[in-house]
């Protein structure tokens, strides 16, 4: 697809919303959780029910966690990012919910942002309902394991990294300031179920869409594909672009199989104009 007929496709059933995912961020230095077939990329992923129940798993989480978080903090917007919020600017986009939990979005000067799947830079704790910054538990968490300060490691996904399993068996986890009870990431692991609140949310900007766009997702997780199930029900145009093959490819209007990066930037510079 051209660059000329992908502007009169966003032109012809604007606002769109927009739905994002892993590849949308991979230029920040965040990896992906799938290659372009769909494949798992990584090790076994914390489940919710395990951090909630054992111990062992919440050390696991914590020490990868401390060796990981550091490269999301420094994570800068992308083109990508930056392209959406303009795009938001012009009239283009109606809403944007996104899958990732790095925030860059927001930080690109996106408005209408929903986090589906939660936020990184924040913890909260199960007992108390207490939020603290991630960055203040990251000093305390160093603090209890002074040998993680100069550790590195191989990063995954979402501030996860590749630690030893000797190393996570040293792992002091710290507790919530308030009444000492569990802190978790402010995010929906796998498993988990999205906040009744952020499907309300969701839902209602769904409604302002006059068509989905989806970039840089397989759609893997149904949380996202249930957008393009229900554009299909409802007659709304549906277009992803992304790199390799997603859930949504049988149902799809218009796809763009290559890199959003690409695709965002040449549209930009075309100058869309304004509504």
């Amino acid at each position: 697809m051209l660059i000329d007929e992908l502007q009169g496709i966003l032109d012809r059933h604007k606002p769109w919303l927009v739905i994002t995912g892993a590849g949308v961020s991979l230029n920040s230095g965040i990896p992906t959780y799938r290659d372009d077939n769909g494949d798992w990329l990584r090790s076994d992923p914390i489940r919710h029910h395990e951090f909630l129940q054992c111990e062992d798993k919440r050390k696991r989480y914590w020490a990868r966690s401390a060796v990981g978080w550091p490269a999301v903090e420094r994570a800068q917007p992308n083109d990508v990012h930056y392209a959406f919020a303009e795009l938001e600017r012009r009239g283009y986009i109606a809403g944007l919910i996104t899958q990732n939990v790095d925030r860059l979005h927001q930080r690109a000067g996106q408005q209408k942002v929903i986090d589906l799947h939660g936020r990184l830079d924040r913890v909260r704790c199960l007992s108390c309902g207490q939020y603290e910054a991630r960055r203040h538990l990251q000093i305390r968490l160093l603090a209890l394991n002074p040998f993680l300060k100069s550790f590195t490691a191989e990063l995954a996904p979402d501030g996860d990294a590749y630690v030893e399993d000797e190393i996570i068996k040293r792992i002091t986890p710290v507790n919530c300031l308030i009444c000492g009870g569990i802190l978790m990431p402010d995010v929906v692991f796998f498993g988990g179920t999205v906040p009744k609140r952020t499907n309300l949310a969701t839902a209602q900007l769904y409604q302002r869409g006059n068509g989905v766009l989806v970039v840089g997702s397989s759609l893997m997780v149904y949380s996202g594909f249930r957008f393009c199930k229900l554009a299909k029900q409802e007659g709304k145009p549906l277009m992803i672009i992304n790199r390799g093959k997603t859930r949504a490819d049988d149902v799809v209007d218009y796809k763009i199989e290559r890199d959003c990066l690409a695709v965002l930037s040449a549209l930009i510079r075309c100058e869309l104009p304004a509504s």
